[in-house]
């Protein structure tokens, strides 16, 4: 099972969000846009793990503790840099907590043996990556200038400052992904309430 923690996006927000995308998606015809119905905040990339550890995971994460989160998507940004883009992405706008979540849950799967997360936490939304791309925002060496989504920069910065709502993030999912020809699919396995202090139990 290829497996992820994250927390799920309000509906008001997701339908302004397609909106959006149906008004630039031409700009950048050849990229591979996300459905947004499969949009999320990631938390902690797993990967693949046998079903039989599935009551272990759950068992670490009902054991963090943490507060509902408040965040607002806004602004938009592209990875690695404007010019050698292969992502476009929205911005995620938080307090301290949601970067803390996203500690707790590592230092919870450590506990597993899973392997904890090698760089700063950054929260976003992809929206698009560039036709045979990684969506990773580190520098690679097959990055370069490219014009992948040049016409969508030069779109974007005529329009006024992008926003799409905020909202109160009141549980965290554990989710499946099953990979297709049609793309990814996601599937809650188990919701984890935002109720805490903050303080982690583990």
């Amino acid at each position: 099972m290829r497996l992820f923690i994250a927390l799920d996006i309000d509906d008001a927000i997701r339908e302004r969000i397609r909106t959006f995308l149906e008004g630039v998606s031409g700009f950048a015809s050849d990229a591979r846009w996300v459905r947004p119905e499969s949009l999320h905040v990631t938390l902690k990339f797993i990967g693949e793990k046998p079903t039989e550890t599935l009551d272990a995971i759950k068992s670490v994460l009902s054991k963090v503790a943490a507060p509902p989160i408040e965040l607002a998507f806004r602004g938009y940004g592209f990875f690695p840099t404007p010019k050698s883009a292969r992502v476009f992405w929205i911005g995620i706008q938080s307090g301290p907590e949601l970067a803390t979540l996203a500690q707790a849950i590592d230092d919870a799967t450590a506990k597993l043996d899973i392997p904890k997360e090698d760089r700063a936490f950054s929260p976003h939304l992809t929206l698009a990556r560039r036709a045979g791309g990684s969506g990773a925002p580190r520098w690679s060496k097959s990055d370069g200038p490219n014009q992948a989504f040049e016409r969508l920069s030069g779109k974007l910065a005529a329009m006024s400052s992008l926003d799409f709502g905020t909202m109160t993030a009141r549980e965290f999912f554990l989710y499946q992904s099953q990979l297709s020809r049609e793309g990814a699919r996601y599937t809650k396995l188990e919701a984890f309430p935002l109720r805490g202090s903050g303080s982690n139990a583990l």
